[in-house]
């Protein structure tokens, strides 16, 4: 299948050859991004926002629970297909740092460290200000690159593999949150701006309202 890929060849072996160099005779560098690569692999990460949804379910955000779980088991269903349909091999390097099975088109880190990251912001960013939206964005943004770089300087992905990982996981998004937003204006609530306000405000609040009222309880004792 590398035939199909012959436009980002270039692109592919100047990318991987220079992160694979760099990182080469810097044994901590090289644990640093093994450690990054474990980390943030996809069931690490399926785990947290399946741990989110029960979280949201058990306190009455269910409708948020359901969008999060369903974004991220259709992120596993189309990481699975689509490295079955397009069967590209991996990058084969000297002296990789790590091997990985299967397919290497599209990296599933990637795709699930930018699916998870991005709806824990949309879910938490309805509890944060300016400053904390700000910094949420940025932590999540920079997590998704450590990742993303992880997976081409240990030599198991080409960088377009990670490139479009990142943008099918931001057409999934899109895609489920005008779905969510399509129901909520069917449904006679507001629309709001996901990016800035999250997918679901009202529920948030509700939360956040919530956790109040039991601080206050507590401290009524």
């Amino acid at each position: 299948m590398e035939s199909a890929w012959d436009p980002f060849r270039k692109l592919d072996q100047d990318t991987a050859t220079y992160l694979h160099d760099h990182a080469a005779g810097h044994p901590l560098v090289i644990r640093v991004l093994l450690r990054v690569s474990e980390i943030g692999g996809p069931m690490p990460f399926r785990v947290v926002i399946g741990v989110l949804a029960v979280v949201l379910w058990v306190r009455g955000a269910r409708r948020l629970a359901l969008w999060a779980a369903s974004t991220m088991l259709a992120g596993a269903v189309l990481d699975s297909g689509l490295k079955a349909l397009v069967d590209r091999a991996r990058p084969h390097l000297p002296n990789p740092f790590a091997h990985a099975p299967g397919a290497s088109f599209p990296s599933g880190h990637s795709m699930a460290s930018a699916l998870a990251c991005g709806i824990i912001v949309l879910v938490l960013l309805p509890l944060l200000g300016r400053r904390g939206k700000a910094v949420l964005w940025t932590l999540a943004v920079l997590a998704v690159v450590a990742v993303g770089y992880s997976r081409v300087a240990l030599g198991v992905h080409w960088v377009t593999d990670v490139v479009g990982a990142w943008l099918l996981a931001v057409a999934l998004l899109a895609a489920t949150v005008s779905v969510f937003q399509t129901w909520r204006v069917e449904h006679g609530l507001r629309p709001v701006r996901p990016v800035r306000e999250g997918v679901e405000p009202e529920e948030a609040d509700e939360l956040s309202q919530g956790e109040e009222f039991h601080v206050e309880r507590g401290s009524e004792k």
